[in-house]
Formats: C-alpha cells, structure tokens, sequence
C-alpha cells in the first residue's frame, strides 16, 4: 500500500473497509517492529561506544596527569 493511501485509511478510519483496515494495521505493526529493533541495536551500539571512548578517555587522562 502507497504512503498517501496508508495516511488517508488513517486520517478517515470510520469510512474505510475491513480490509484496508487490517492492512494498515499490519504495515504499522510491521513499522513499529522494525523501529523498536533499530532503537534497541542503536542503542547497544551507542553503549559500546561509550564503553570504549570512557577507556581511552582514561588513558589519555592518565598521561596528561604525569
């Protein structure tokens, strides 16, 4: 289904069939999917770099202290 389509069964769901209903319902729980692993594998990925630059960080702290 076209976006334009998608957002017109949304903006006028009471006049809208059964069919294109459930189709759009299914293409958003498919959006809401997909977007909830890419929030979770940016974040995991946020996290190791935040791992590493907090290591060198330290290191670079360490000899900037001598």
């Amino acid at each position: 289904m076209e976006k334009e389509k998608i957002i017109e069964v949304i903006n006028n769901v009471e006049d809208k069939s059964n069919k294109d209903l459930f189709e759009v319902i299914n293409i958003l729980y498919q959006e809401h999917e997909k977007t909830k692993k890419l929030i979770f594998d940016l974040t995991k990925h946020l996290d190791g770099i935040e791992e590493s630059y907090k290591k060198v960080e330290k290191e670079v702290n360490k000899r900037i202290k001598k």
